[in-house]
């Protein structure tokens, strides 16, 4: 019971991009109690660490992916601000070039978690590789049926 309620848990926090809805949100309400992109970053790192039990030897791996996950966060957070900050005067063909600059950048913070996760990966256990596993598995299945 534990078990699944700790993967349940984790498969928030492999959302290890941050979370541009809850940035946007902040951004254009804000009366909204939202965490900032770095905040929910650090409970993410600090969970997943937690999960993956996360060796002394396997320190400088995942300092790297860490940091990688906390620049994601940081970028995220200025780019929705900028956006957020600019959308009321933004014209149509502003506004999506503002979208795919954004999104532009998003590819490019996935490409450099992937990069930092990659070298992650390659020291984990084979146990913490079956854990790793099984959350990104569920993970992508429970983004797969929300899209539906």
């Amino acid at each position: 019971m534990r078990n699944s309620r700790v993967v349940g848990v984790l498969l928030v926090a492999l959302a290890m991009l941050p979370h541009a809805g809850s940035a946007a949100l902040a951004a254009t309400h804000p009366a909204a109690p939202a965490q900032t992109e770095a905040q929910a970053a650090e409970q993410r790192i600090q969970t997943l660490q937690a999960a993956l039990q996360i060796s002394p030897a396997q320190m400088p791996q995942w300092t790297s992916f860490a940091q990688a996950m906390r620049d994601n966060a940081s970028a995220t957070d200025a780019l929705f601000r900028n956006r957020a900050t600019s959308a009321a005067t933004m014209n149509a063909a502003d506004n999506m070039k503002s979208y795919a600059s954004v999104a532009r950048a998003y590819a490019d913070n996935t490409q450099k978690l992937s990069d930092a996760f990659q070298t992650l990966y390659a020291a984990l256990s084979d146990q913490q590789k079956q854990t790793a596993d099984t959350m990104f598995r569920q993970q992508a299945t429970e983004q797969a049926g929300t899209k539906k």
